[in-house]
């Protein structure tokens, strides 16, 4: 009897070792993915701030350029004056 209460409790220990896994693995693996998903989201913000960095590095250019245009014409009309 005493041997039979003893099996009852290791597979009963057991059981709950294993369950304890498996729900810690569920809930490990579900941390990860919503962390993957921030991580993507983070990764499109950063590639979306890149190009935006990127056009107004063009625009300031166009800037410059527009401005020494308006510089060299504004020479042009004093000299024609």
């Amino acid at each position: 009897m005493e041997i039979l209460s003893n099996l009852l409790a290791l597979i009963g220990t057991m059981l709950g070792t294993f369950g304890g896994i498996l729900t810690a693995n569920k809930l490990s693996n579900y941390r990860i993915e919503q962390l993957e998903k921030k991580v993507e989201a983070h990764n499109c913000l950063i590639d979306r701030v890149y190009k935006l960095e990127q056009r107004a590095a063009v625009t300031d250019e166009d800037k410059k350029v527009i401005n020494h245009r308006i510089a060299d014409l504004e020479q042009e009309i004093r000299s024609l004056i």
